[in-house]
């Protein structure tokens, strides 16, 4: 790494650990493997290229792509040059030009690769001073930034600012050295932490070109990955495909899921499944980070396990304050009360030092003044049979306010009258009688977003 000059609180620590891991299996990228020391020559090659176009600190750069070589050395580079990242995939919630609006970006680069693998970026851009509160911060700091958009379900994305500086302190210390399955999006979170994670710790990175249960086994089979991050929503998906069965999944050991609440229901069938698994919950929101949890083994209950993370319940509402929080919003106000507290918005029962995730307020559907959390009611519409998938949520109602609606996915087709009848015995002793659907339809779309979290609209088209 010699002749990279790294900018003032841009991870030193980082850049020396990375070296260390010499020929070592950074990467598998379309099957093809990138050691560390080809992935710090990608760094340094683009260290020169960005010094050459003026892009150091305080430069916002948009950074479309996937888990490369090529993207994940630029990524590096915008880091260790003090840069402020935007990173971007071809599932991002809005227009490429919307996002660079918002974020004062001065410069766009995108990746793109041939089916031979050969791997090309396009620059294009000009120096662009910040002027918003929250990147000017960034810039009085002399720190790398990181910058992450909602998914936008409710509106205008909004983007997330972080100080990266304080982001890659939870990986001073190294984990485990293993290989993971790199399943959630370059421009998520839960992808930073993988990614961090997994190169801090001298590990290997598997990406995947598509997120269908046979693609994500037989890469986990080809390249015996250890742990797999993903979602509830996947894990349903993967146990109804039978894809377990068909691939050898023998390497994996760890499943660490999170993004929305999991069906106990699933958690059952995939313990099941997968004997030799640990399944572990993870939590984990843009504004805050992936924060270290433990699961109580077989359940949904979990506990906040890292050091300098607090939480506190106000009014069955989970507030936490952890030193990896955002520096704020782009364009929106922040959640933060006067003490640092930030409001989760998720709703929680609690069990000693455990936490049971109940589902977002903005979920709630509220009948007659009863609290329905759309989860509970999809947990029981998953074990009625016939059901490959549920999404379950509140319709106008003037009466009570709302009511209980189901979009239901099918496994064979089957009259709706017939279901409803079966469904509402099947509900009898299971659930509250305000909690069963009174609405119901069926569909045959996908009921998951691009990252692979449950979606729940009133205005999805049923059939």
């Amino acid at each position: 790494m010699d002749g990279i000059s790294p900018a003032p609180g841009a991870a030193p620590w980082l850049f020396e650990r990375l070296a260390t891991f010499g020929d070592a299996i950074a990467l598998v990228h379309r099957d093809t493997p990138v050691s560390y020391r080809t992935l710090l020559e990608r760094v340094q090659a683009w260290d020169v290229e960005l010094e050459a176009r003026g892009i150091g600190p305080g430069s916002v750069v948009l950074l479309e792509g996937t888990s490369s070589a090529g993207a994940v050395g630029l990524l590096l580079a915008l880091v260790r040059r003090g840069a402020i990242t935007v990173p971007l995939t071809p599932q991002a919630p809005v227009a490429r030009e919307t996002i660079a609006a918002i974020a004062e970006a001065g410069w766009q680069v995108s990746f793109t690769q041939a089916p031979d693998g050969d791997e090309t970026a396009t620059i294009v851009g000009a120096p662009r001073a910040v002027s918003t509160p929250v990147l000017l911060r960034l810039v009085d700091l002399g720190h790398p930034g990181l910058v992450l958009f909602s998914s936008g379900s409710t509106g205008t994305p909004k983007g997330v600012v972080h100080d990266c500086a304080s982001l890659l302190e939870k990986f001073v210390r190294p984990g485990k050295r293993k290989t993971t399955l790199s399943f959630l999006l370059f421009d998520h979170i839960g992808g930073v932490d993988t990614l961090f994670n997994t190169l801090s710790s001298g590990g290997t990175l598997v990406t995947i070109q598509s997120r269908d249960p046979d693609t994500v086994c037989a890469a986990i089979s080809a390249h015996r990955v250890h742990t797999l991050p993903t979602s509830p929503t996947f894990l349903n998906m993967l146990l109804l495909s039978g894809a377990h069965q068909r691939h050898d999944l023998s390497s994996l050991r760890l499943v660490a899921y999170g993004t929305e609440p999991m069906p106990a229901s699933v958690l059952a069938r995939l313990a099941e499944a997968m004997p030799q698994v640990t399944l572990l919950q993870t939590y984990g929101l843009s504004e805050l980070g992936v924060l270290r949890t433990r699961s109580r083994e077989g359940t949904l209950w979990v506990q906040f396990t890292g050091e300098g993370y607090e939480t506190q319940i106000r009014d069955g509402i989970l507030w936490v304050r952890t030193p990896t929080s955002m520096l704020g919003y782009l364009n929106a106000p922040d959640r933060f009360d006067a003490d640092g507290w930030f409001c989760t918005e998720d709703a929680v029962e609690v069990d000693g030092d455990y936490l049971r995730i109940l589902g977002r307020t903005s979920d709630l559907i509220n009948v007659g003044g009863r609290k329905v959390y759309p989860a509970e009611v999809e947990e029981v519409l998953l074990d009625l049979p016939n059901v490959r998938d549920v999404a379950v949520f509140g319709r106008a109602n003037p009466l009570t306010g709302q009511i209980v609606a189901a979009r239901i996915n099918l496994i064979a087709p089957e009259n709706l009258d017939d279901f409803k009848r079966r469904m509402r015995l099947f509900c009898k002793d299971r659930l509250p009688s305000y909690r069963v659907p009174v609405h119901v339809e069926f569909t045959d779309d996908d009921q998951f977003g691009a990252r692979m979290k449950k979606k729940r609209s009133s205005t999805a088209a049923p059939r």
